[in-house]
C-alpha cells in the first residue's frame, strides 16, 4: 500500500523515545525517509536502525541538542546534502521543569527551558522553512502543549514556552505561506513512559473529570501529526489543534 507520506523526507526532534518516537515510527511507517534526531548519538542510532527494521524505509539518525542555536544550520544542511532536501519538520524536543514556587525557578533552569523549547524551535523553523520555501513546499508541526493555554503555577516557565511556541506557528505560518504549511498540536497526557512513574493519586487527578476517561496512546498523536505532514492537510496552515481527550472542552 502506498503511504501518504512517500517521497518525502522528515526531521522529528526529541525522537528517541516518547512521543516523538511514535510520530518518528508512523511517520516512517507512511513511507517518509525519517532523521532521527536527539541529544545522544548512540540512541539516535538505536532508534533509527530499529525504525528501519520495523518499517523497511531506512530512518537516519542526528545528534543535535536543539539549545545550541549555532549547531542547528548544519544539522539542516547536512540533511539537505545528504537527501536532497527536507519536507517535513516535527518539533517535538522539550523539557518540562517544574517548580514548587515561582521564586524558586532559578535563571539558569528558566533560560534552558526557552532554549530548548522556543529558541531552538524558532531557528529550527527558520533555517528548515528557508529550504522548503525555495524548493517550493514543506510541512511544519510544532508540539505544543495544553498547558501553554491552561498553564498551572508549578510549569509556569514551561507554559510560557510553549504559549510563545504557539505565536511562532501562527507567525511562520503567514511568513511561509502559500507554499510551506506550519501548524501545531497541543498534546494532554498521554501513556508515555513519563506516565509511567505516576502514582494513583496523580493518574486520577489528570484523568479527572476527562471526557476521554483515560491518558491517551501516542499513536493516537502521531497520527494527527502524520495527517499534518501529508498532503491531504494542504488547506491547513496556523492551526492549533488540542489532541487532549476533551481537556480544554471542560471548565
Amino acid at each position: 500500500m502506498t503511504g501518504v507520506l512517500d517521497g518525502k523526507v522528515a526531521l522529528v526532534t526529541g525522537a528517541t523515545r516518547g512521543l516523538g518516537r511514535a510520530i518518528a515510527e508512523a511517520m516512517a511507517a507512511e513511507g517518509a525517509t525519517v532523521v532521527v534526531s536527539s541529544r545522544k548519538a548512540d540512541a539516535c542510532e538505536r532508534v533509527a536502525a530499529e525504525i528501519t527494521a520495523s518499517a523497511g524505509v531506512k530512518a537516519h539518525p542526528l545528534p543535535l541538542h536543539v539549545g545550541d542555536w549555532d549547531a542547528i544550520e548544519p544539522a539542516v544542511d547536512a540533511i539537505v546534502a545528504e537527501h536532497g532536501r527536507i519536507d517535513v519538520l516535527v518539533n517535538n524536543a522539550g523539557i518540562a521543569p517544574l517548580a514548587p514556587s515561582a521564586k524558586d525557578v532559578t535563571e539558569s533552569l528558566f533560560d534552558k527551558t526557552i532554549d530548548v523549547n522556543l529558541k531552538g524551535p524558532f531557528r529550527l523553523m527558520a533555517v528548515a522553512g528557508a529550504h522548503m520555501v525555495a524548493a517550493g513546499g514543506g510541512s511544519i508541526i510544532n508540539i505544543s502543549s495544553i498547558g501553554a493555554e491552561r498553564p498551572s503555577p508549578p510549569e509556569a516557565t514551561y507554559a510560557a514556552s510553549k504559549n510563545g511556541l504557539n505565536a511562532l506557528t501562527r507567525a511562520f505560518a503567514q511568513e511561509y505561506a502559500p507554499h510551506v504549511r506550519v501548524n501545531c498540536v497541543m498534546p494532554g497526557a498521554f501513556a508515555t513512559d513519563m506516565a509511567g512513574d505516576w502514582d494513583d493519586e496523580f493518574l486520577e487527578l489528570v484523568t479527572d473529570r476527562l471526557p476521554a476517561e483515560r491518558l491517551g496512546d501516542p499513536k493516537e498523536l502521531a497520527g494527527m501529526v502524520v495527517h499534518l505532514a501529508s498532503d491531504v492537510a494542504g488547506y491547513t496552515t496556523g492551526a492549533l489543534i488540542p489532541v487532549d481527550g476533551g481537556r480544554t472542552a471542560v471548565y
